[in-house]
C-alpha cells in the first residue's frame, strides 16, 4: 500500500509539489522580466515586497520570505497542515525563483508609457500564468492567501472581498510613495494577473452550451448526434403555465459547430427554443475532441 502524505498519495503529492515550484518560477519570470523594470507592484505581500525593494534596494525574494515567517506561524496555528505546507512550498519556491531570476530585471527598461503598459499587461499574465499554476494545485504563494483563509474561517469574510480590500491598500500605498501614474498600471497589472490566474482554474477553451426545447426532441437529439457528432442528453421537464410534459435536449458543443447546429434545429422544427451560454470548463468522454473542432 502507497504511503499517505497529508491524505495524498506519495506520487500525488510530488506531483502537486512539483507544479506548485513550477508555477512560482513562472510567476517570478514575470515579475524580474516586467513588473520590476516598469518599476510596478504586484498583489498580496509581493506588492509589499516591491515597495520595499524600490526604497530600500533590498532583495525582492528575500524581503518576501522575511515577510512571510510570521504568516507562516499564524498559518500553522489557525489553518490545517495541508494548506500550511503547501503555502511554504509555494512562497519558498517564489522567493527562490525571484532571488534566482533577479538578472533578468536587467534585460527590459521601460522608455515611456506605451512601453510600460506593455510591460504592465505581459507581466501581469505571465505573473497570472504562474499562480493560476499553484493553485490549481492546491498551492499558494503564502502572505494574501494566508491571510484571507483565516478572515474566511474566523470572521466569515469572503476571500475574494478580503484580497481586494488588501490589493487596493497596496496599490494606493503604491500611489503615495511612487505617484498616482503606479497606482493606477499596479491596478490593470493585478486585474490582468486575476483574469489570467482565472482562466488556467477553469480552463482556456470556452464551449457552448446549449438547452433546447422541441417537441420533435428525438429527430433533433439524433441529427445533432449524427450530423455534427455531439453528444446529447434528453431532460424530462414541465411547462410552468401549461404543466405540459416536455423534453430538453442538452448539449455540449465547440463555437464553430454553433452555426451548423442552429440551423439544422430550425431545419427540423422551427418553433424549437434554444437557450446558449458559455461554459469554461467541460471533462468527460469527448470534451478533448470539442476543443480540437
Amino acid at each position: 500500500m502507497e504511503k499517505k502524505i497529508l491524505n495524498m498519495s506519495k506520487s500525488e503529492f510530488v506531483k502537486k509539489t512539483i507544479m506548485i515550484i513550477v508555477g512560482s518560477f513562472v510567476n517570478a519570470l514575470g515579475v524580474n522580466l516586467f513588473i520590476i523594470p516598469s518599476k510596478l507592484l504586484n498583489g498580496g505581500l509581493s506588492g509589499i515586497s516591491l515597495i520595499i525593494h524600490y526604497l530600500f534596494n533590498l532583495p525582492v525574494g528575500l524581503v518576501l520570505l522575511v515577510l512571510n515567517i510570521p504568516l507562516f506561524i499564524l498559518s500553522v496555528l489557525k489553518t490545517d497542515k495541508k494548506f500550511t505546507t503547501f503555502s511554504v512550498i509555494g512562497t519558498v519556491a517564489l522567493s527562490l525563483g525571484l532571488i534566482i531570476l533577479e538578472p533578468l530585471s536587467k534585460i527590459f527598461h521601460f522608455s515611456n508609457d506605451a512601453s510600460r503598459l506593455l510591460y504592465c499587461i505581459y507581466g501581469g499574465i505571465i505573473s497570472g500564468l504562474g499562480l493560476g499554476i499553484v493553485f490549481s494545485n492546491n498551492g499558494s504563494t503564502g502572505g494574501i492567501d494566508i491571510i484571507s483563509v483565516i478572515a474566511k474561517r474566523k470572521y466569515n469574510i469572503d476571500i475574494g472581498f478580503a484580497s481586494f480590500i488588501i490589493n487596493f491598500i497596496i496599490a494606493t500605498a503604491g500611489s503615495i510613495s511612487f505617484g498616482i501614474e503606479v497606482g493606477l498600471y499596479t491596478f490593470i497589472v493585478m486585474y490582468v494577473s486575476s483574469y489570467f490566474t482565472d482562466k488556467v482554474l477553469k480552463g482556456f477553451s470556452t464551449q457552448k452550451m446549449l438547452i433546447i426545447v422541441s417537441k420533435k426532441e428525438k429527430e433533433v437529439s439524433e441529427a445533432i448526434m449524427k450530423k455534427i457528432n455531439r453528444g446529447t442528453t434528453i431532460l424530462y421537464g414541465e411547462g410552468a403555465y401549461s404543466r405540459e410534459k416536455i423534453n430538453i435536449i442538452y448539449c455540449i458543443a465547440s463555437p464553430r459547430q454553433l452555426p451548423r447546429i442552429k440551423q439544422l434545429v430550425h431545419q427540423i422544427d422551427e418553433s424549437a427554443f434554444i437557450s446558449i451560454t458559455d461554459t469554461s470548463e467541460v471533462q468527460g468522454k469527448g470534451f478533448v475532441d470539442i476543443i480540437g473542432q
